[in-house]
């Protein structure tokens, strides 16, 4: 198993891949995808030099110090988002410091994401970008560049589900699926951090992936998930599925939810799947679906930016990372790959 850094470790890992920071003055260099392709090893994923456009009044140049590699990330790569331009950079998520712009914005140190990042536009899994200025949000000192630059798809996912859904509130009941992949635990912390009881559901036994949070975590393996968050909440039911991956967990979600339940889908893994239509008016439920590639990255900052104080105050900390899952940009096809095969480590590249 891979030992976690601590922040100490990760700073000094980072001050390895950004040396020359100071100055700025590398030369800008970004990863290129020309084409759709069947497979990693048949993409042409290049790392060219390149020079920024000239910047609007409202735009400003940001050297990116880390950006994180998602699975959507992967797919757009391959060519599966139909509205996805071609050639661009891709990525999402980064964090990194202002190096051109208006001047009160200059060496602020930053973070962000954004649905419209590497997908319609050129994206983060670069040295440079160029953003509006409303896409940024200032680093909280709890997180350092690499986990800052790691969160956003995951936290920012997870809110919108929520937001859409209905906010947990204290006394609420909440069922995690897949509570230890990315949006999982970015789900539990928020959930916990409103006061509501949290479940969490994971294909085998194991423990919630961050001490300090109360999460009842069940084996999906081998307990039926509907009756125990039914015999633990006197029979209530949850208030809210946060469902990460859909149709495998869908039956048992249904059965577990509360009267006037709601359930939130970001993904799934087969389309059709079983539905009671009986169970759904009686029960007065709610299904929501999310998609977090329709918030550019100014509607990706807000939330962000609400999201603020828990990572100031603790409530809210960075996904774990591991040494073994920073990649410098020449090895992004590797990185790639960890992310295609499921990791549990969240990957990021640093710039």
């Amino acid at each position: 198993m891979a030992t976690e850094l601590t922040t100490t470790e990760l700073t000094t890992t980072e001050r390895t891949a950004t040396e020359g920071m100071a100055t700025e003055e590398m030369a800008m260099q970004r990863l290129r995808v020309l084409h759709k392709a069947d497979t990693l090893d048949d993409l042409d994923l290049r790392l060219e030099a390149f020079d920024p456009p000239p910047l609007g009044s409202d735009e400003v140049l940001i050297a990116v110090h880390a950006a994180g590699v998602n699975r959507s990330d992967i797919s757009a790569t391959l060519g599966r988002m139909p509205h996805a331009v071609w050639p661009r950079t891709p990525g999402r998520d980064w964090a990194g410091v202002v190096i051109e712009g208006p001047q009160a914005l200059i060496g602020q140190e930053v973070f962000g994401t954004g649905g419209d990042l590497g997908i319609s536009r050129d994206g983060t899994h670069a040295t440079h970008l160029v953003l509006h200025r409303d896409a940024l949000v200032v680093r909280p000192q709890s997180l350092t560049p690499a986990e800052a630059g790691a969160l956003g798809v995951p936290f920012v996912t997870a809110f919108q589900g929520f937001r859409r859904a209905g906010m947990p509130k204290p006394g609420d009941e909440v069922l995690v699926t897949a509570a230890n992949g990315m949006v999982g635990q970015a789900a539990v912390m928020i959930a916990t951090m409103l006061g509501a009881r949290v479940f969490g559901v994971t294909r085998r036994a194991e423990p919630f992936a961050l001490q300090g949070y109360a999460v009842r975590m069940i084996d999906g393996s081998s307990a039926d998930i509907a009756d125990v968050v039914r015999s633990e909440t006197g029979g209530h039911g949850a208030d809210i599925v946060y469902n990460t991956v859909g149709s495998p967990y869908f039956a048992a979600a249904n059965q577990a939810m509360a009267h006037g339940g709601r359930q939130i889908f970001i993904s799934t893994v087969e389309r059709p799947v079983p539905f009671d239509i009986f169970t759904f008016y009686r029960g007065e439920h709610t299904f929501v679906g999310i998609d977090s590639l329709v918030l550019d990255a100014c509607a990706c900052a807000a939330i962000l930016r609400d999201l603020l104080p828990g990572f100031a105050s603790g409530r809210l900390r960075a996904l774990p990372m591991a040494e073994r899952a920073c990649y410098p940009l020449e090895r992004a096809k590797d990185a790639y790959r960890a992310v295609q095969s499921i990791t549990r480590d969240r990957v990021v590249l640093l710039a």
